[in-house]
């Protein structure tokens, strides 16, 4: 008995120590979103094979998506690609830094990157984002604290980023494209990961297949609040508080910690993957890797958090993926896209 005591007790201790150290990431993390999710963007020419889909949204005005025929030109296989916390109103990161979309139209994918959403987590916002009322001025360059006076997506006008993808885009799609509406996949890195599994969570219809890289899901654990408080701020200026009260209703249905057992009972298809935040030997030694070793590090508490909890449920239809190396990083995003893709092929359309 003293024996069996003992080995619970180091057990204990143990997940204290983890979950400390979780903790500790999440609040030294905000020290380094000078990287956020850019994995260091680098300028590059559009695809030749994308081409432009704009959708009006009533709160947002016109929205752009990059669209990517499957290479046998069916319309029932779609995927939908959501970038990450500094989402320009530019490019998807996922067309200028990955091959990715090449990858999943060769598996006769159709492939839809809606084009902006800047710190948005790709949900309905309860307001525009402002700081004590103060109306936005000047432009935005994306990138620190002083942006929290700039204007910018979202400032003007209130996110309403899950009800474009679950109606506007979703039926425009299949108006004027063809494109089947239904077991659809998502997948999205970082803020994108979260929102894929909040999109597939409370739309199973529409999405039959989620997939999150690096991503923040479970965004109500001590220190996590602030820690995407102080990131948002960094990625264009924008306040958490506008996108949803703090541990209110609204907050709590963003969580994936939380709405797991809807994941579980609608049988979604997930792919659920994060690096050990140790670089390789590619990526050297400087600023930017040791931020993106700090910020994987987080996403790697908050995604083995979100596997115990979908473990505890009983949940059979993850597949988990935590390479031995990984940073913050689109080099990584994009290996772990193509480790995906096989069982995104077989859970779709």
């Amino acid at each position: 008995m003293r024996s069996a005591r003992r080995l619970r007790s180091t057990r204990s201790r143990q997940w204290i120590g983890r979950w400390a150290l979780g903790i500790t990431v999440a609040l030294l993390a905000p020290l380094a979103v000078s990287l956020s999710d850019s994995g260091g963007r680098v300028a590059a020419a559009p695809n030749p094979r994308g081409f432009d889909f704009v959708v009006d949204s009533p709160e947002m005005g016109p929205i752009r998506s990059r669209i990517f025929r499957a290479k046998d030109g069916n319309t029932n296989r779609v995927v939908y690609a959501l970038d990450g916390m500094r989402a320009p109103e530019t490019h998807s990161g996922w067309e200028f830094d990955t091959n990715v979309a090449d990858a999943l139209t060769d598996w006769n994918i159709n492939v839809v990157m809606p084009i902006g959403g800047m710190s948005s987590f790709y949900a309905d916002w309860n307001a525009p984002s402002s700081f004590f009322g103060a109306p936005p001025t000047g432009s935005s360059s994306g990138s620190g604290a002083l942006n929290v006076i700039s204007e910018g997506p979202g400032k003007s006008f209130r996110y309403a980023w899950e009800t474009f993808i679950n109606q506007h885009l979703r039926w425009a799609l299949r108006d004027r494209l063809g494109f089947n509406p239904n077991r659809n996949g998502v997948f999205g890195l970082s803020m994108g990961g979260s929102g894929a599994l909040t999109l597939a969570a409370y739309h199973p219809d529409q999405f039959s297949f989620a997939g999150s890289y690096s991503g923040y899901l479970n965004i109500s654990a001590p220190g996590m609040r602030e820690a995407i408080r102080m990131a948002m701020i960094d990625a264009g200026g924008y306040n958490v508080d506008s996108m949803a009260p703090p541990w209110g209703p609204q907050w709590l249905r963003m969580d994936p910690f939380v709405f797991a057992p809807m994941l579980r009972d609608h049988n979604t298809r997930l792919w659920i993957s994060a690096g050990s935040g140790l670089p390789a030997p590619a990526d050297g030694f400087d600023g930017n890797t040791v931020n993106g070793m700090a910020l994987e590090a987080l996403a790697l508490a908050n995604t083995r958090s979100f596997q115990l909890r979908m473990m505890s449920l009983g949940a059979n239809n993850v597949t988990y993926s935590f390479p031995a190396a990984g940073i913050h990083s689109w080099t990584y995003w994009e290996a772990e896209v193509h480790r995906m893709i096989p069982d995104l092929s077989a859970n779709i359309g």
